[in-house]
Order: structure tokens, then sequence, then C-alpha cells
């Protein structure tokens, strides 16, 4: 049985492996003031051309959405999400356990735009109802999708025009960052939003995320709010160590691409045979259509998500690839379904 349900089934690259052996009998700091935490912080300042923003490493990516967002906003001001939003949708109501509300709009490809920020402001006048002050969107979206740099300038300037904040879930950033069509360069981020992550666990790291807080004012007493929301991890070098391998050969964008590639090859081998897609993804997430019955001697080789169904006879699957996925899989997953599709004459 292989596994296309997610990009985390897998351990960790063998060079986190390593050094995290070869440091393991070493004493150091805790709680992420270790030589190896600031030395990847330093790097990724680096890598993205800032100085100027604080850095802060975290296990998981709810862990980080519900910490900054909670730090972030006061307790009557809410967060608009699109409809498919993590923080919406996945997230088991955290981010409304700190007692902010998250506010639904309606998108068809997983994108938030001004407009519907506009819309959002106009149906929340007063104080008989939350305060919208946080845009929070990811790249790439919960579908697939990515912000090209316009789309995300254009984000930037209406929350800056209207005060809000620009917040980014980067749980698959290098994804995004790595797809075809991409035009968002790293250095970008600082500039354009006022908070990101960068997500390690889906893209080659045992755990952990990067948050990169870049607007001034929410910097303040930060670390403060991590160790209230139990997230300042003592031994915080076993985050810092794998963030400074990722980055310090690149290896995080090489994984990265790898994943992107076998999404890709799975996703022309699936259209080779005629089959269409749900979205046009670019990332390491695909959702093809498929005929039921496909489907059903699929799940007898492969695990994944029925993501949608689409009528009575055809459903939508997501098939997502990792830094570890084999070419051979891909190519056997293939195979298999021109073979059904020749079993069962369906098209």
């Amino acid at each position: 049985m292989y596994s296309f349900k997610n990009d985390y089934s897998e351990g960790a690259h063998p060079n986190i492996l390593k050094a995290l052996m070869e440091s393991n009998m070493e004493q150091s700091e805790g709680y992420g003031e270790d030589k190896y935490s600031l030395a990847a912080i330093t790097l990724l300042k680096d890598k993205m051309k800032c100085d100027e923003v604080d850095i802060h490493m975290f296990c998981g990516g709810t862990q980080t959405n519900l910490t900054a967002i909670s730090a972030f906003l006061r307790p009557h001001e809410a967060v608009i999400s699109a409809s498919t939003g993590h923080v919406l949708v996945h997230e088991t109501g955290a981010i409304e356990a700190t007692g902010h509300k998250v506010i639904s709009m309606k998108v068809d490809d997983g994108k938030l735009k001004p407009i519907h920020i506009k819309m959002t402001l106009e149906e929340h006048t007063d104080e008989h109802m939350v305060k919208p002050k946080m845009v929070y969107i990811s790249n790439p979206t919960e579908i697939g999708s990515i912000y090209k740099k316009q789309e995300l300038k254009d984000l930037s300037e209406c929350c800056r025009l209207n005060n809000l904040i620009l917040y980014l879930d980067g749980a698959r950033l290098g994804s995004a960052l790595c797809s075809k069509g991409n035009d968002i360069e790293f250095s970008d981020l600082p500039r354009l939003t006022d908070a990101f992550y960068i997500g390690g666990t889906k893209n080659g790291a045992l755990m952990g995320e990067a948050l990169v807080i870049c607007r001034e004012s929410l910097k303040e007493d930060f670390r403060f709010h991590i160790k209230q929301k139990g997230g300042l991890l003592a031994k915080g070098r076993l985050i810092g160590i794998q963030f400074l391998e990722l980055f310090k050969e690149n290896i995080f964008f090489d994984l990265a691409k790898h994943a992107n590639d076998m999404a890709q090859l799975l996703k022309m081998g699936i259209s080779n045979c005629g089959y269409e897609f749900l979205i046009d993804s670019q990332t390491n997430q695909i959702f093809p259509i498929l005929p039921n019955k496909i489907i059903e001697k699929l799940k007898e080789k492969y695990s994944f998500y029925i993501w949608q169904k689409i009528d009575e006879d055809n459903s939508a699957i997501r098939l997502v690839t990792s830094w570890a996925t084999a070419e051979e899989a891909v190519k056997s997953f293939i195979d298999d379904i021109t073979i059904f599709m020749n079993e069962f004459y369906v098209v």
C-alpha cells in the first residue's frame, strides 16, 4: 500500500538525521537560544535578504497559526479566510478557541482577492459585530493553486490601505515557490506580508515551522505568547538544526521541486488517460476526477483522500506527493489507472 495521502508520511531528509545524531550529546542552551537555532535564523534572514524580521521556531502549523493570530489580534478582532482556508476548515476551531472569529469568504480557486476583503469590511460596520483585522491566506492554497506576485501585491496594498494584517500560511511554501508559473521570490515575502511562516514538516523535516514577523508592531513580547500557548520548546535546537540543514545548501527548494515534479508526472499520466482535474494545480497536490469504479480499485493498492463527489459515477480524489515520493510509485499508479480503465471500458 503506497500512500499519496500527504507529504509528511516519511521521516526526514538524511542530512537532518545525520546532523541530529552528530549533535545529540552536545549540551546547549534551551528554548531556541542555542547556536543552531540562532545560526538558522541568521541564514533565513540572509536567504530572504531582510535583517529586520523576527523569526521564531514552532513544532507544527496549527500551533504556529493559533499563537500568531491570537497574539496579533485584540479580543474583538477577527480573521478573514477563504472558505477552503486551513484555519477555517482543518484546525478543529483552534482560532475560535483563542476567542477570534474566522470570517469565511466563498472563493472559486482557493484564493482571496481584494474584492473579498472589501465585501467583508462593508458587512462589518460597527461594534455589534466582530471587527475584521487580519487577512489569512496560504500559498499554495488548500486546493493547490498559487498566488502570483501581482495578486499578493494587490492584497498587500488593500490590507495596508485598510489597516489590516496580512498573514500567509506557508505550510507548503516550498512547493509554491518552486512551482511552474510562480513569480514570487523568497525575498518578496517580508515586503508584501506582515507575517508568514516557512513550513518544514511538509518539506523534509521531522517537524518544524519558522514564523517570520515582518511588521514592527507585531514583534513585542512575542516569546511570552509562545510560552503561554505551550509552544516554547525546551529542546529548541531540534528545530533549529533542521532549518539549518534545509537551507544551508538549498535542500529546502530541491525537495520542494522534487515533490512538484512527481505531482506533475502523475498529472500528465492521468491526463493522457483522458481524465480531467478539479483545478489546474502546479504544486504537489493534484485533484483528478475519476470514475468511482476505478477509485475503488486504486484503493486496493494506494491510499489517498476522496476530496469531492462530482456526480453519481465520478469523484475527485486528492493525490499528494512529497520530497521522498518514488518515481516508480508514480509510474505504477499511472499504469494501474490505464489497466483499470481498459478493464471497465470507461474514460
